[in-house]
């Protein structure tokens, strides 16, 4: 804690002497305030405020970056300048100038004809603070809008359809923004109508503010073209698809495709795509009036499709006056094939290892913009502090082999599905992986997961997935027999989730998953996000199964080829609340609930391991590890009372039915400029746990009533670099109240601020090979959510 308090008093100090680098006739802006602007426009008044005048935040971070690396003897510098930080602001009354008549238009613009600023620069031992007072007068109001459109097919065409869209109207207060709005919303409705040619210098506005009671007369003009009596509308005419032979783009000369079929001439010199999927998604048809909605259609679909790093449609015109416009469809290809090889070295206080994994990707598998990824995944993870070499306690190992196929179509049996126009590419996707798990002398885990899912979206911000066949088979060993013959830990319900790996069980189910806004989570807006899915198993199985009365085996459990099939019900809620604060600063809510529910044939044996729920880690109550909190009150030292069964089981997740989750986080911007990329802090508060529901001991099942007892509470800070692309994100995590104790023990930031070593010490006796850690660092590639 104590040089953590010393660098922020270093930061402060340091921060607020940049004056020592300026000349003595300069000052630095420390103040800036804007008085008698209309509440409604402060916040966008203050952005007119020259950015080189604006004053740094209190603590001055980025000052202190900028000092510290483009300053040399006393001064700054003026050459060689390291793109580190933010300068101090100085004081320039051009700018100061500036900003007062930027503020003043600004007002005029929003209907304040004879709105007046002054400015005023107050310096004391070179600090300055600047004040702007505006005095707004009375805002204008749009007392008669008046039309002058030649063209009667246009004049017609705006008026039928502006209820729709317009803000210019009598008796509202004059605003230009609702002009420029107006303009081009009737640019967008002329091109959706077939007039190719029209542009927005056609429409004007005439504004007469001569009036008394301030109020004011609009005009709106549209325009004919010169020397003609009206605007034309043009029709699709035969469209054009051309595929380059590479990435290098087309040649100089080209011999196109003789036939057209539907329309449309296909020409792909590169010889790799299958007309009829490419042909799909342009919606530029033949016979069908011009509409730049399927232009822009045709382009997100010719992008989305992951195979062409460039589209371009332009129109050519024949030589006779028809009034027709033919596309073309330029496609320039990707690169089709890559490899990808990524690794992490996950570790933490008690142990270290390392994942690696090659994926390979094919985006066009069958020349028809089929995705296709198979991916090759192992790790391992050992032991450290306990007296031997890492290589030599390994206690687990992970192996993994998966492939997907993407299809950018929905392929649904005796169903002939017409390409999406609204949100974005349907998509196929099918999915097969085998995953093999092994923990020494614990247990082994093997699964086996197969399934076919439809993804399509409502709309930009509405995407639905329903998987309707999803098969899985697991099937696995506990290994700790001697154990549990000698009673180590024979009916210990406490680890009643390790004898789900025991046994074989099958699989058959669907699901289904709704998500709402996810398009903006890297956004800095306000908005409400929404992630929903249910996965049901077994209903199917139990009718067929009573139908055609098959086995049951010696335990009561209805089988399908032998193996018990399971049938359960599992609903999860994500729910999150972003609100943007201004700039980079941004708080958000959210608590992610679900529950696993066992029943019917598999009532007694309950939900499959990997259907469990574990609370903690990068993107959970950050304070724990993932997979070390909970379940309920459970605490390990406790209910394992055998040091051999905690080694046996060290590592074990501890999982539950019931999942209960919330976290408060604060965004902010540290450093705009921090190694060519922006530097941004949070801070955050986590609260959840995990449950049993159908089994386990009193302390882990959910007590509505024990529920303040079992919430474990964690708060910490964290760092996020932002180059673009990729988001690295550190975390800091603390302990502040731990459920795995009792009374006034949980509180456990009271033993962190005073005692924590002898309070260490104790637990990690009671409880080895675990040892207890009230701070927990997370590290991960984009927002934990």
């Amino acid at each position: 804690m104590f040089p953590a308090i010393l660098l922020f008093i270093i930061v402060f100090v340091t921060a607020c002497s940049s004056t020592k680098y300026i000349a003595d006739y300069q000052s630095i802006v420390k103040k800036v305030e804007i008085d008698s602007v209309p509440k409604e426009f402060e916040e966008e008044a203050l952005n007119y405020i020259q950015k080189d005048i604006r004053p740094s935040s209190k603590i001055g971070i980025n000052v202190l970056i900028y000092n510290m690396f483009n300053t040399k003897d006393g001064k700054y510098k003026t050459s060689n300048i390291k793109p580190l930080g933010t300068p101090p602001p100085i004081l320039d009354s051009a700018l100061v100038e500036i900003s007062r008549n930027q503020i003043e238009k600004y007002l005029m613009s929003k209907g304040y004809f004879n709105a007046k600023v002054k400015s005023g620069i107050a310096v004391k031992d070179k600090r300055a603070e600047v004040s702007f007072k505006a005095n707004p007068g009375t805002p204008f109001s749009v007392n008669k809008v008046e039309y002058d459109i030649p063209d009667q097919k246009i004049k017609e065409l705006y008026l039928g359809n502006k209820d729709a869209f317009s803000h210019l109207k009598e008796g509202k207060r004059y605003d230009d923004d609702s002009l420029a709005y107006e303009r081009d919303q009737i640019y967008q409705v002329m091109k959706q109508n077939g007039y190719f040619d029209f542009s927005r210098p056609y429409i004007k506005f005439t504004v007469d503010s001569n009036l008394n009671n301030s109020k004011a007369n609009v005009k709106l003009i549209i325009d004919n073209p010169v020397d003609k009596p009206r605007h034309a509308q043009y029709d699709i005419g035969e469209t054009n698809i051309l595929i380059a032979p590479n990435a290098d783009g087309f040649p100089d000369s080209m011999e196109l495709n003789k036939r057209i079929y539907k329309g449309v001439r296909y020409t792909d010199l590169s010889k790799k795509f299958r007309r009829n999927p490419i042909s799909r998604y342009n919606f530029l048809q033949e016979g069908e009036r011009y509409d730049i909605r399927n232009e822009s259609l045709t382009y997100d679909r010719m992008y989305e499709l992951s195979v062409f790093k460039n589209v371009k449609i332009e129109y050519n015109r024949p030589k006779d006056s028809a009034l027709v416009v033919n596309p073309v469809i330029q496609l320039i290809p990707q690169k089709i094939m890559s490899n990808r090889i990524e690794g992490e070295i996950p570790f933490n206080a008690g142990t270290v290892g390392f994942t690696l994994s090659n994926t390979y990707t094919n985006n066009n598998l069958f020349r028809g913009t089929e995705k296709f990824e198979f991916q090759i995944k192992g790790g391992l993870q050992s032991r450290l502090g306990q007296g031997t070499s890492i290589f030599k306690d390994i206690y687990q190992r992970d192996f993994s082999v998966s492939a997907n196929l993407t299809v950018p179509r929905l392929m649904l049996p005796f169903i002939s599905a017409r390409p999406s126009r609204r949100g974005g590419m349907p998509r196929t996707i099918f999915s097969s992986s085998y995953v093999y798990g092994l923990q020494k002398n614990a247990f082994t885990r093997k699964v086996i997961l197969t399934s076919v899912a439809y993804e399509f979206r409502e709309s930009k911000s509405k995407i639905h997935t329903v998987t309707p066949l999803n098969f899985e088979y697991r099937f696995g060993n506990v290994l700790l027999d001697s154990l549990s013959s000698n009673g180590a830990f024979a009916n210990n319900n406490n680890i009643v989730n390790l004898l789900l790996l025991d046994r074989k069980n099958v699989t058959f189910g669907v699901k289904y998953t709704f998500s709402l806004n996810a398009e903006k989570l890297l956004t800095n807006s306000s908005f409400i996000y929404f992630r929903g899915d249910i996965d049901l198993a077994g209903n199917l199985m139990q009718g067929l199964s009573r139908l055609f009365k098959t086995r049951v085996d010696t335990a009561g459990f209805r089988t399908i080829f032998g193996v018990q099939f399971n049938q359960y019900v599992r609903p999860e809620f994500d729910v999150r609340w972003y609100k943007s604060l201004g700039g980079d600063k941004q708080f958000v809510a959210r608590i992610n609930t679900g529950i696993g529910y066992a029943y019917g044939n598999s009532k007694e044996t309950g939900i499959p391991f990997e259907k469990m729920f574990y609370a903690g880690g990068s993107s959970g109550v950050r304070a724990w590890q993932a997979r070390t909190l909970g379940p309920g009150n459970y605490n390990r030292g406790e209910s394992l009372v055998s040091e051999e069964v905690r080694k046996a089981l060290f590592g074990f997740d501890q999982t539950g039915e019931l999942h209960i989750e919330t976290n408060f986080e604060y965004r902010y911007k540290l450093l705009n400029k921090f190694f060519g990329a922006k530097l941004k802090g949070a801070v955050f508060l986590d609260a959840g746990n995990i449950w049993n529901v159908s089994s386990g001991a009193s302390e882990t099942r959910f007590d509505f009533k024990k529920l303040g007892s079992q919430m474990a509470l964690g708060a910490g800070t964290g760092f996020r670099y932002d180059v673009q692309y990729f988001v690295f994100r550190f975390d800091i995590g603390l302990k502040l109240k731990d459920p795995q104790f009792t009374g006034s023990d949980q509180w456990v930031i009271s033993k962190f601020l005073g005692g924590g070593k002898a309070f260490r010490s104790a637990y990690d006796a009671a409880n080895t090979p675990d040892r207890y850690r009230f701070v927990q660092y997370n590290f991960g590639i984009g927002m934990p959510f």
